[in-house]
């Protein structure tokens, strides 16, 4: 068993040194950051709790981890991530997936996988990424926000996307209805963007998390019979420019080290490399 090391949980007296740990990275942290500034710190607005530990003269946090839906380590000393790690291990987990900068994520996963193992797929190595200025490539004007009355011809594409990028199907357990309820959540916050043709979705992406700085970009994907024709450039390249001149954002994404041809289209755009994630799938 491990060694307790100061793990607490955060409450609003903490926000302001919360703040300042998610400043610290603000695009690592947009997961995290998003969530904090739509609700604070208290969990029940939050969806989740707050841990830190190591807390300084000043108030201020040496490490902060995030325990909802995602369990999200996202600044903290080894003996940080492992304080970390036995406050998961004393509570069910409940979360999908362990993600977050690679160094934490990695050690903490270290920690856990006695308890919480086998995973179901440990990527260790996924670049970081943003730009905050004009694409290389030219963005695809038809690539738009998805209207709430398309949701019944977005979400076969996005279950197609999931199943590709996570391996499992995101209906399995409730039919459905969880996830058709985030992406009607994205498609009504206008952050589910796609390229029709014949009815049919050739391209999608979506804002995932928005924070006042960053935002994210997640579920990038293109109809099997449209691969290699530039769709991925240019309407990824669109979401960009929404993000960056449309709401005043760094843009960001993550992508899996040996996935080739996603990475060079992001090269394309004009994506450069600001850290490391890993992820832990359950």
């Amino acid at each position: 068993m491990l060694r307790l090391a100061g793990a607490r949980l955060l409450d609003e007296r903490d926000n302001q040194a919360v703040k300042a740990v998610l400043a610290a990275d603000h695009i690592a942290s947009c997961m995290v950051a998003s969530r904090v500034e739509a609700a604070g710190v208290d969990p029940w607005r939050l969806g989740g709790e707050l841990w830190g530990c190591g807390i300084r003269a000043g108030s201020r946090l040496d490490s902060l981890c995030f325990a909802g839906p995602n369990l999200v380590p996202l600044a903290g000393r080894p003996s940080a991530v492992r304080a970390f790690a036995e406050r998961a291990i004393r509570r069910r987990r409940l979360c999908s997936s362990l993600v977050g900068p690679a160094e934490q994520v990695m050690g903490m996963w270290s920690e856990l996988a006695p308890e919480w193992g086998p995973a179901r797929d440990v990527r260790e190595d996924q670049p970081l990424l943003a730009i905050n200025g004009p694409t290389r490539v030219k963005p695809d004007p038809k690539v738009r926000p998805v209207r709430p009355d398309e949701i019944e011809r977005y979400l076969p594409a996005a279950i197609a996307m999931f199943i590709e990028e996570v391996g499992v199907d995101p209906r399995l357990g409730d039919g459905g209805a969880g996830y058709r309820a985030r992406v009607a959540e994205l498609i009504a916050a206008g952050r589910a963007f796609a390229r029709f043709e014949n009815g049919e979705v050739v391209y999608k992406a979506e804002i995932g998390s928005m924070s006042r700085t960053v935002g994210q970009i997640q579920g990038v994907w293109v109809h099997p019979d449209k691969r290699g024709h530039g769709y991925g450039a240019t309407g990824t390249a669109a979401v960009v420019r929404r993000l960056v001149e449309g709401l005043g954002r760094t843009a960001s994404l993550y992508v899996n080290s040996y996935n080739t041809p996603a990475r060079a289209v992001y090269n394309r755009i004009g994506f450069v490399q600001v850290g490391q994630y890993a992820t832990v799938l359950f």
